[in-house]
């Protein structure tokens, strides 16, 4: 592990800075908003937007970087996003914060598969495990982290959107000075939704729910904390325990995977995050309690969304992991899409609760659906290897930890 730090730590250092910045003006824009008379189904909007940018950058990416090389897509992507981080508070109108937040979407997403790229070049097939495992433990530590710089600031200001546009610019400079090779992409030939649907129904059906959970998650919990006259304090609490919880229950969750039937642990892990997103809709709840729902509901999805690729793994050969993965990946990006929206709708209709009513619901469909694939047919007679990823992971750094542990 410590030959990996040293040998890529100029990439995790950028992917760090990255992190930080985009977590700030991700939670920041739901609060700014608030502040700035904005309504809960207008910051929706702005909120879904960049899952829309994302699922674009995610798509056109690497024909951008084939075309015209790695460092100048990774140059123009990151110069866009410093600037536009710095146009927020000059343009507080709905359609301006949207197609802003559409844009850095686009980037970030451009730029994760750059960074990722870049880190599997230096990694060899003794120490990609390691290096990934890294990546995404200094993507989780960089969120926690911007939630800290958020509580510190004044969000109705400038200064907490200047301080995310000076990281982004500083994360470069690691990135671009780092002596690694230009990282190369092959076409892949893509498979199709029906086919991977037929190979894995609870794969493509949990990928799709997910994503609607994670960006509600993600993109509305600010919205939802200014809804509920939580501080700044509290709502950058509230922010880095959701992370806090995905970073700690990873590791068991992949234990208990390798060892038992993924649907029944898809099936019950989906019917704890349903129940305490019921009863934290229903009850006014002390703000400890709510750290530990964060907790618990950071704890739950981004482990389902590592369980959800290992169980559709377990259906795959090797040959066919990376095109599956960036069909994976675009359903999760797709179902991202209306997360946000949904929310917003909800909580104008019910109040704030309607944050975790939708969570919820999610929850209570994916858990379903994995009770019924479970009377379907029977689980496979081996699993493919777990490997701890995010939803923010792009579809090369899905299909390189597909590829690693197929050689397991």
């Amino acid at each position: 592990m410590l030959k990996v730090l040293v040998q890529s730590w100029p990439l995790l250092l950028g992917v760090m800075l990255l992190m930080v910045g985009n977590g700030v003006q991700g939670s920041l824009l739901g609060i700014r908003g608030a502040l700035e008379g904005f309504s809960t189904w207008e910051l929706s909007i702005v909120m879904s937007a960049y899952f829309v940018g994302f699922l674009g950058g995610s798509r056109l990416a690497p024909e951008m970087i084939r075309r015209v090389g790695h460092v100048r897509v990774f140059s123009a992507l990151g110069s866009m996003i410093s600037a536009v981080l710095i146009l927020y508070p000059l343009l507080l109108d709905v359609v301006s914060w949207s197609v802003m937040r559409m844009l850095i979407g686009f980037c970030f997403s451009g730029i994760y598969v750059t960074a990722e790229s870049w880190l599997n070049n230096t990694a060899s097939n003794e120490t990609r495990g390691q290096a990934l495992s890294l990546y995404m433990i200094v993507q989780m530590l960089g969120i926690i982290a911007s939630q800290g710089l958020l509580s510190m600031g004044d969000p109705g200001g400038f200064g907490l959107f200047i301080i995310p546009s000076v990281l982004v610019s500083l994360a470069f400079m690691p990135m671009l000075l780092a002596k690694t090779p230009a990282p190369t992409f092959d076409s892949i030939k893509p498979m199709s939704f029906a086919r991977i649907f037929r190979t894995s129904p609870l794969g493509c059906v949990g990928m799709l729910l997910t994503g609607g959970i994670y960006a509600a998650m993600f993109g509305m919990a600010s919205v939802w904390g200014a809804k509920s006259a939580l501080t700044i304090g509290q709502i950058a609490a509230y922010g880095a325990a959701l992370y806090v919880g995905g970073l700690v229950f990873q590791y068991p969750v992949g234990y208990l995977s390798d060892r038992i039937d993924r649907r029944g642990l898809i099936l019950w892990m989906s019917v704890v995050g349903a129940v305490v997103m019921f009863l934290a809709a229903g009850f006014r709840l002390p703000f400890t309690a709510v750290l530990l729902v964060a907790l618990l509901l950071g704890g739950t999805i981004n482990p389902l969304y590592s369980l959800l690729i290992a169980h559709t793994n377990d259906f795959l050969t090797k040959e066919e992991m990376p095109s599956a993965s960036a069909r994976l990946i675009f359903l999760n990006g797709f179902g991202a899409i209306f997360g946000p929206i949904s929310t917003g709708w909800l909580m104008g209709e019910v109040g704030a609760g309607g944050y975790f009513l939708f969570i919820g619901a999610l929850f209570a469909l994916l858990s379903v659906y994995a009770g019924w694939r479970m009377s379907k047919r029977a689980a496979p007679l081996e699993h493919a290897a777990y490997s701890g990823l995010t939803p923010t992971a792009s579809s090369l750094a899905v299909g390189a930890v597909q590829e690693k542990d197929a050689r397991r």
